[in-house]
């Protein structure tokens, strides 16, 4: 399912990409990347991706966590032209 969204949300406008780590125990962290707000709130009001938000409360969560917070810099080693 990870993946089908993934696939669905890089269809959407806005998007900018998305990070994902797992542990051994299959705990992580997804974070996607988008261009603004609207785009956001447009990704999350996809039938899709409600749908798979529900499976994933009956079927796959016990608990999760959202966060939606804004990029001010990006840079990295060894260094990139920043953004």
């Amino acid at each position: 399912m990870a993946e089908e969204m993934e696939r669905l949300a890089a269809e959407q406008p806005g998007f900018i990409g998305v990070d994902s780590v797992r542990d051994a125990s299959g705990a992580g962290i997804t974070i996607s990347y988008w261009e603004s707000l609207e785009a956001i709130a447009n990704w999350k009001r996809d039938e899709a991706h409600l749908a798979a938000q529900r499976r994933g409360k009956q079927d796959w969560y016990r608990d999760y966590k959202v966060r939606i917070c804004k990029v001010e810099r990006e840079y990295s080693f060894p260094m990139e032209i920043e953004r």
